[in-house]
């Protein structure tokens, strides 16, 4: 190194080839700013301003006439089976069938229906029983039907209650019906004289595309070259029957532009000056919401917000503080709500529903003999006929009841579950109209059974492949969102089925998500009443009673408990047990989902804490389109107050809230999203395009505190 130059300098800093100097860290005391601290330097404010500055540029002279309030909101309820969309200001919506067929070029693909309810191998047709026969002969299985053992444990239920309220039952009932209905001959009515004759579309059609109610009127898709789809399924997307999930968004968007412009004569350039209230389900999938609101961008509106079903029901209802209960066609949602906030860890979701209910109903009705033999529930006909059945004649009253008599010793019993005649008529396109009469004695009760007897269910083909969408592996904040799938009702209600060593009793007793001190399951409940709110099949036994047994009888056998039987060391390795979300052995959801209907209502009631047991019990809020069935209210408050009369002190009575008058439970939680559309506050929930492009889902939790 030539002489006179300094030696260099290391660099410590490892920017070598710059002369930038790394600033010192600011004191602390010296800092003055105030950036963030006020209200009015965040995001939000500057575009409301912005929005408040565009509005006063613009000429006074040109501004519209007052309209009323709500008018330019339009809430969007996606259901089970419908699709609920209107306007704040309307009295009540337009319900569509959330179903689509597109015209088929080519073979058009098949779409199965998952079947929820066992069949009898004599229930199912020619072709599926000889395929079945086939393929059990080739691979030596069981014959045995399990069918017929889930259905004497139903009807057993049913004869203990009808004991119970002394109730005499009918000798040779079941021979009377089925005599009568092998003998009764349809009668043929003239087409002159069938005033609701249905207008079929056959082959001949040329739409491309046919939404709700045309989309159903098709007599033969498959010859008439339509693919019928529904784009949503378990209150999330139908990725089952599509292939992608834009083909399924790509449906979905037809139906809410159709439905808005041929009902409210809506266009696209209209679109920009309404705003959206989108009403998400409870236990809400976020791949889900982000999707949907994704597509209410895209098409166009002007802002937007989420809603959350249980607290839109108490809107609608009127009241404050509820336990709701919403039975839908596919899906049963259970959540309380506490002064305008839905319990996240009471939220609890059951794999029961209507449509459940409508084929049990097909299959009892099939045993007895009924006259339209040819009833296949897969063609939309045959089903609308199998529901209309079900609203008719479908009941859960053993015993009428009546608020105004003081005590029951005084009713004069009378029952439902009686030989009586019903009659339906049956519409199929290239056919005349024919009309049937039957003769029932309890299928009607048994049917709806199902909701408090989930053995009769069978979940595991309900349970469809999991197939992650493009956002599903994306999230908006590096955090776990376990909180989204296990809750704490459901944590109470599989923990029998979980293993009972102590380590995992003591890592397991508790969700993994961070409770509030209002969210504390309460010990006094738990131990007195471990049998009857965490058994999934139906039976009563005690958990620790369970346990303790299992402990002598392995002692007794001269063999050590689970918890304290040591591995060999030359035993072979044990396969790694499989885990699921939360890091429990079972699958916690989906084992939750098996509970009869209270069971898992006084469950999700537990999950919020010892002191509102009773407060929730006694407002038990029960929407959907399940909730027509007669006597469905009496027949759970009944269930409800067994359950809870043992278990919690000074329960006096259990009570189920009707909807209000004149309200069809079936869109009460649309009704509650118009309330929320017309009020004052709901300018603090909105969401511009410009916000959901820069901050997505974390906004929208921002704005909307309980999601």
């Amino acid at each position: 190194m030539p002489r006179g130059i300094p030696n260099a300098r290391k660099d410590e800093s490892g920017l070598r080839f710059t002369t930038f100097n790394v600033p010192l860290s600011a004191n602390p005391k010296h800092v003055n700013s105030t950036y963030l601290k006020y209200d009015t330097q965040t995001l939000w404010s500057r575009n409301a301003s912005k929005r408040l500055r565009e509005g006063n540029n613009e000429d006074s002279n040109t501004q519209p006439e007052p309209q009323r309030r709500g008018s330019q909101v339009i809430v969007i309820h996606p259901g089970s089976r419908y699709i609920r969309i209107g306007k704040a200001s309307d009295v009540v919506p337009v319900s569509v069938p959330c179903v689509v067929a597109r015209k088929c070029r080519t073979e058009a693909p098949k779409v199965t229906r998952i079947r929820s309810v066992v069949r009898p191998w004599n229930q199912f047709t020619k072709d599926e029983s000889a395929e079945i026969t086939r393929t059990m002969e080739a691979e030596e299985m069981d014959l045995k039907d399990p069918f017929p053992d889930k259905l004497t444990a139903v009807t057993a239920s049913l004869k203990e209650r009808m004991r119970f309220f002394k109730l005499r039952a009918t000798p040779n009932a079941t021979v009377i019906s089925e005599t009568f209905n092998k003998q009764f001959q349809p009668e043929v009515i003239p087409e002159m004289n069938d005033f609701s004759e249905a207008e079929w579309i056959d082959h001949t059609s040329t739409e491309d595309v046919l939404i709700g109610d045309n989309a159903l009127r098709i007599g033969d898709p498959e010859k008439a070259g339509y693919v019928v789809r529904r784009p949503l399924y378990n209150r999330t997307f139908n990725l089952h029957d599509y292939a992608s999930m834009q083909a399924a968004l790509s449906d979905l968007e037809a139906i809410i532009r159709m439905t808005l412009h041929e009902k409210h004569e809506l266009t696209q350039q209209d679109y920009k000056n309404y705003s959206v209230i989108l009403v998400i389900p409870d236990l809400y999938d976020r791949a889900y919401v982000h999707e949907f609101l994704d597509l209410l961008v895209s098409m166009g509106f002007k802002r937007f917000c989420a809603q959350q079903e249980s607290l839109a029901a108490t809107y609608g209802a009127g009241i404050s503080n509820a336990c709701v209960v919403d039975i839908g066609a596919t899906t049963t949602s259970i959540a309380c709500v506490d002064e305008g906030l839905v319990l996240s860890d009471t939220r609890m979701r059951l794999g029961v529903g209507g449509d459940d209910i409508t084929e049990f109903l097909h299959i009892l009705l099939r045993k007895i003999e009924l006259p339209y033999r040819d009833m296949d529930l897969s063609r939309a006909y045959d089903w609308s006929v199998m529901e209309d059945l079900k609203a008719q004649i479908c009941t859960l009253t053993e015993v009428c009841h009546s608020s105004l008599l003081l005590t029951i010793s005084e009713v004069p019993f009378q029952s439902d579950v009686a030989v009586n005649l019903y009659g339906f008529t049956v519409r199929r396109p290239n056919h005349p109209t024919v009309k049937y009469g039957f003769r029932v004695y309890d299928e009607v009760i048994l049917a709806p059974m199902c909701l408090f007897e989930p053995p009769i269910i069978e979940y595991e083909v309900k349970r469809l492949p999991v197939k992650n969408t493009p956002s599903s592996m994306v999230t908006d904040e590096i955090v776990d969102h376990t909180s989204d799938l296990i809750t704490n009702a459901m944590v109470i209600s599989t923990r029998h089925l979980m293993p009972q060593n102590p380590e995992n009793t003591a890592n397991k007793s508790q969700p993994p998500t961070t409770q509030t001190s209002g969210t504390s399951t309460p010990k006094k409940v738990e131990a007195e009443q471990p049998a009857i709110v965490n058994d999934t099949s139906g039976s009563q036994g005690s958990i620790e009673a369970q346990a303790d047994a299992v402990e002598d009888g392995s002692k007794k056998s001269g063999q050590l408990s689970p918890s304290a039987e040591a591995t060999p060391p030359t035993a072979a390795p044990q396969p790694p047990a499989q885990v699921y979300a939360g890091g429990y052995s079972i699958d916690v959801p989906f084992e939750a989902s098996k509970l009869p209907l209270d069971v898992a209502i006084f469950n999700s009631v537990r999950a919020a804490g010892d002191d509102r047991i009773r407060k929730y019990l006694q407002a038990v809020l029960l929407i959907g389109g399940t909730a027509h069935i007669r006597g469905i209210g009496p027949a759970l408050e009944s269930r409800l107050q067994a359950i809870a009369t043992p278990v919690v002190s000074g329960m006096e009575k259990v009570q189920v809230i009707p909807p209000p008058k004149d309200v069809n439970p079936q869109i009460l939680v649309w009704k509650g999203g118009a309330v929320l559309g017309k009020m004052e506050s709901v300018s603090e929930l909105w969401m511009t395009p410009a916000d959901w492009e820069i901050l997505g889902m974390r906004g929208l939790k921002e704005r909307c505190f309980f999601l």
